[in-house]
């Protein structure tokens, strides 16, 4: 089964790469080319950057919003959005301007607020994931709390909290760390660098 990592000029493309093959997956390829985005049976969108900047890059490879909108929205194919990947799931950005996301999962993406006034922004390093039920995170971690790798400044935040499937904190501030809706998983965390819990979701992922 090929693993489409889309490639929109964003994302820590080789790192994502290497975790994903070395949690299972026998054929990742790396691709902006929104023919083989259409034939994929699993479709991963990472994301390092500001919200527009990507929504833009992602917009302008031909044909890929709309490959993603028939594999994704019609035929459910499997999508895992990672970090500003996850943030494109919303209706819309307000990272330095306003943008369109993808708007698969109601919400918008603002900035992080933490009430504590040492905390630092961005949220960099290790924080502890609390995952809710959801057949993916139950298979990877059965339902123990994992510490994750983050580097954000910005989060999702859901119209309807029954798709936060996961919560972190940071300086007092709780956000949504997980979302997912039917076939699409998104994490504000970094899999690929979140050791071996970050490779027992992708593994669990890839056999959903």
């Amino acid at each position: 089964m090929t693993v489409a990592l889309i490639d929109y000029g964003s994302g820590n493309l080789r790192s994502v790469a290497r975790a994903l093959a070395a949690a299972g997956a026998d054929d990742v390829q790396v691709t902006s080319d929104a023919a083989m985005v259409a034939n994929a049976g699993r479709i991963v969108l990472p994301g390092v950057g500001a919200f527009a900047d990507c929504a833009r890059g992602l917009a302008a490879l031909p044909g890929m919003t709309v490959a993603l909108e028939q594999r994704v929205q019609g035929d459910r194919v499997p999508f895992l959005g990672i970090c500003v990947g996850m943030q494109l799931l919303a209706n819309r950005g307000l990272e330095f301007e306003v943008a369109d996301g993808l708007g698969w999962i109601g919400g918008e993406t603002t900035a992080l607020a933490p009430t504590e006034r040492a905390a630092r922004i961005p949220h960099m390093g290790w924080n502890r994931v609390i995952p809710q039920p959801h057949p993916v995170l139950d298979a990877a971690w059965n339902g123990v709390p994992q510490d994750l790798y983050f580097v954000h400044s910005y989060a999702f935040r859901a119209q309807d909290p029954v798709h936060v499937k996961g919560e972190a904190e940071h300086g007092g501030e709780r956000f949504a760390a997980i979302v997912a809706q039917d076939n699409i998983l998104g994490v504000q965390f970094h899999p690929e660098k979140s050791q071996a819990a970050g490779l027992r979701l992708l593994a669990a992922w890839l056999k959903a």
